[in-house]
């Protein structure tokens, strides 16, 4: 076949060359007279079906957590939630009743919602694959099907699909896959920020130009760009093969005009330091604790607690690592902690508000545990807390931060040099940066909740999606201010949402501000290359045009120019 190149949406700024490898679901749904119904025993199928399905999701949730971290993890508890929706539940139970076998019940009454969304634009769009994905895990166990084992995939596979849904990628093995491609799917579905998790090498949103890509095909994939080569020459596959993206760059770096940028790993999982490192990490701007809680049946000792701080300390000796406290509630949940069910847990008990109250125990042993790891050995640590929304709640942190020192040997505010910093997540925090920042050194934006609380748009509902955006201006906005503020006080300011890992989006937070950008680690080439390649006064410049637009289609308008 002649050389030519497919074009998509870029998600991960990798590269890779492989073999192709078509994957698609064969499910074979009974037609209604091709069998006898009993609406009660269909009933029961069903519900045995959902009960499976469940067990499935949960075991999986597991998995996802250890090997790509607790956030990405996350979209199985949405699944759940489809799993259960009583509107749906209701549909299958009344075309069962109707005299439909279960298969034919569940495949229609998934299938109104998946054409509805299917149907808009944007992020609610992509949510159509997470109903996917719950139809076709029913639909399986509903047939007998057998469940696709991506274990089996010869090495050097390109898997191309018309879409994957967040199960079939989170079982990827980048050291046996090559790489992916999706006709349909875009940059902030599921699969796409799996891949980045993974840092594996793909495109989405190709088109039907992909299905002429036969099995078999030599392809190379460039997530950076967003194209897709089929039948390269040896030239191009030695390319692709001997790396991919912005070369890694182990020292800290400035923009072209002086300003020094600190960019840092998000890390979830023990496992994910030397990998951060080995990209060129300067830190650990956001070290999740979790994972320490989770899949067990009662928390962490204060021991377990410090020796895994000690191990990202040790991780990087000669950088800092910034650890967030305990952050539960919302959409994490842990068991034995016995969470209260709360109409909207994003506006409940969570973060911060937890630890003052209910877990203040668990609060004390952490943070006793991580003074310890402080006091002994290299590396800089620092303490941040989540969620916080008040100077009273940050007080009350302080008050037990100085609490566990002073229950610590050789741990006193003079004997142990760490910082301390709160997370800006609320509108309420933007609005109070000063007096926080006048409190503690450090602030850190977490542009996931933030964007999800100021522009009132949940995450995880598709309805509002498009509103679930952090360039919007209300947002960038409201980081300006943090900024602006924190800096008025001496304290610096990072930021860890999504955002920062967007190589795209570098420039546009350079010129906001920050002193400190903090991602997935298969970014941080990208992110520090475009660091060295901005020159702030100009980013500043735009910056400010960016945040005082209108719209948000005036921002991207701004940013692109």
């Amino acid at each position: 076949m002649a050389e030519r190149t497919l074009h998509g949406t870029g998600a991960t700024p990798r590269s890779g060359v492989g073999t192709v490898v078509w994957y698609g679901r064969d499910i074979s749904i009974p037609e209604p007279d091709d069998i006898e119904v009993e609406p009660e025993a269909e009933a029961q199928r069903f519900a045995d079906a959902v009960d499976a399905a469940r067990d499935e999701l949960e075991s999986e949730r597991e998995a996802t957590t250890e090997r790509v971290g607790e956030d990405e993890a996350a979209v199985f508890d949405a699944h759940i939630q489809f799993l259960e929706d009583p509107t749906i539940e209701e549909a299958v139970k009344t075309a069962v009743n109707e005299g439909h076998p279960a298969p034919t019940a569940v495949d229609a009454a998934f299938g109104q919602h998946i054409e509805r969304f299917e149907g808009m634009d944007g992020r609610m769009a992509e949510r159509a694959d997470d109903l996917r994905d719950v139809r076709d895990r029913l639909l399986r166990l509903l047939t007998d099907g057998e469940r696709v084992d991506f274990s089996d995939l010869p090495d050097g596979s390109v898997v191309i699909a018309e879409r994957l849904t967040p199960s079939d990628t989170a079982q990827l093995d980048p050291e046996r896959v090559a790489g992916f491609a999706t006709v349909t799917g875009g940059r902030t579905s599921h699969a796409s920020i799996f891949a980045r998790s993974l840092a594996l090498p793909a495109v989405v949103g190709v088109g039907e130009d992909l299905t002429t890509v036969d099995s078999g095909a030599e392809v190379v994939i460039d997530g950076d760009d967003g194209t897709i080569l089929v039948g390269p020459d040896d030239t191009e596959r030695a390319a692709a093969a001997g790396g991919s993206g912005a070369a890694i760059v182990d020292e800290t770096v400035t923009t072209t005009d002086g300003r020094h940028i600190e960019v840092a790993a998000n890390i979830g999982q023990p496992a994910e330091l030397e990998p951060a490192a080995e990209r060129g990490a300067d830190g650990v701007g956001l070290y999740r604790t979790e994972f320490l809680f989770l899949d067990r049946e009662g928390p962490p000792s204060e021991d377990e607690q410090y020796e895994a701080i000690r191990e990202a300390l040790d991780a990087f000796p000669d950088g800092r690592v910034v650890v967030r406290t305990l952050d539960i509630g919302g959409d994490k949940r842990i068991p034995y902690l016995d969470l209260p069910d709360e109409e909207n847990p994003f506006l409940g008990e969570r973060g911060i508000r937890r630890s003052l109250d209910p877990d203040s125990d668990l609060f004390a042993t952490q943070l006793r545990a991580l003074l310890r790891a402080a006091a002994d050995g290299a590396g800089d640590l620092a303490i941040m807390f989540p969620l916080v929304a008040t100077v009273k709640e940050l007080d009350a942190a302080l008050d037990a931060l100085d609490a566990a020192a002073a229950d610590v040997e050789d741990c006193s505010a003079d004997a142990v040099d760490i910082e301390v910093g709160v997370m800006i997540e609320t509108p309420s925090a933007a609005f109070m940066a000063d007096e926080l920042a006048a409190r503690v050194d450090f602030l850190s934006i977490g542009t996931n909740d933030l964007t999800q609380y100021v522009m009132a748009a949940d995450r995880e509902n598709e309805r509002v999606g498009d509103l679930h955006d952090p360039t919007h201006p209300g947002v960038l906005r409201a980081i300006h201010r943090t900024v602006r503020a924190a800096h008025a006080e001496d304290a610096w300011v990072g930021l860890c949402g999504e955002m920062a890992g967007d190589p795209e989006l570098t420039e546009l937070l350079v010129g906001l501000g920050l002193d400190e950008l903090s991602m997935s680690a298969v970014t941080i080439p990208e992110v520090k290359t475009a660091v060295s390649e901005t020159e702030y006064s100009a980013a500043s410049e735009r910056a400010d045009h960016a945040r005082l637009a209108a719209t948000r289609s005036e921002v991207h308008t701004t940013l692109d120019t």
